[in-house]
């Protein structure tokens, strides 16, 4: 597939790399056809880069979650360029057709609400279906609320795992916390505000109260504010201040102990001769005493090695 530039003006060069924005005595370049990601701010409206600043200026089209709210963005950088709506509930219908004009040498920035796209945001099905016929896919990075979170965290960052949203229903969250709770890596999540009182609450039913963590609201906002300690004391501040429930959230918690992970296997073998001699009850309150372990983690344990049987529950 060609690709061809289209000169603009300006004084200085925005980047060197494949896909840069070139300003120099030919005119600042958007790549054509091309399919820009584009990072915008999470919060501080100046966190949006000026290569970003001049690629948004510079395509045909950006495609965004909320016109509306990206509207308000736009404005604050002077940059008038078309909106389309591309989120959830329109992107598979739409990617055929924004394919095409792709394909026929438009440029398009792709846009979330806030921060980079695709990171628990859509865009997945646009991005790989331009890559799949060719359309240069382009990143021009800029913010992340869970990068932003994890760089103030002061917890391991060497290797984290990022889990995005949890399930919104009970359950399925401690189901899936759950699975995590000997995952020896950092841990992140975001999180809606009304539902943080109970995944915490729900992260100490699966981790232990004694794992530290930090929750992280309002990143680069007025009213930003980070809470640190384990998450048996999180509940309790969370609980008692109001302002913690409010904005955005990311939640941020160490990975399990080495020893306890390796612990978890010598839990299993406890318990196989406890359920040999007593029931469900009783095996998991010795349990509990012997290994330290979190009570939901336990009686999870209890179930896989049990079956799903009543006994003595």
């Amino acid at each position: 597939m060609s690709r061809t530039h289209q000169g603009l003006s300006g004084e200085e060069a925005l980047g060197t790399g494949t896909g840069a924005v070139s300003v120099g005595a030919t005119g600042l370049s958007i790549e054509r056809p091309a399919l820009y990601v584009v990072a915008t701010p999470i919060g501080n409206l100046a966190d949006l880069s000026p290569r970003a600043v001049a690629i948004l200026r510079g395509v045909d089209t950006i495609l965004c979650e909320d016109t509306r709210h990206s509207r308000r963005l736009l404005e604050a950088h002077g940059i008038t360029t078309p909106l389309q709506a591309c989120h959830e509930h329109n992107e598979r219908r739409s990617v055929g057709a924004l394919v095409e004009r792709l394909a026929s040498g438009q440029a398009f920035a792709l846009i979330s609400d806030a921060g980079t796209p695709l990171i628990s945001d859509p865009g997945y099905a646009l991005v790989a279906a331009a890559g799949a016929v060719g359309v240069p896919v382009l990143a021009v990075p800029g913010a992340c609320a869970f990068v932003a979170a994890l760089s103030i965290a002061g917890l391991p960052t060497d290797r984290f795992v990022f889990e995005g949203f949890l399930p919104a229903r009970g359950e399925a969250r401690r189901e899936r916390l759950r699975t995590l709770g000997e995952e020896t890596r950092t841990l992140v999540f975001y999180e809606a505000p009304h539902r943080l009182s109970a995944t915490l609450a729900d992260m100490v039913g699966a981790f232990g109260g004694a794992r530290a963590a930090v929750v992280a609201r309002e990143l680069t906002k007025r009213f930003e504010s980070t809470y640190r300690g384990t998450l048996e004391n999180l509940v309790a501040r969370v609980d008692a201040d109001a302002n913690a429930t409010r904005g955005e959230l990311v939640i941020v918690v160490a990975g399990a102990p080495a020893a306890a992970t390796a612990g978890a296997a010598d839990a299993d073998r406890l318990l196989g001769i406890l359920l040999a001699e007593t029931d469900r009850k009783t095996a998991l309150r010795i349990a509990q005493a012997l290994t330290g372990l979190g009570r939901n983690a336990l009686y999870q344990r209890i179930l896989d090695l049990d079956g799903a049987g009543p006994r003595g529950d």
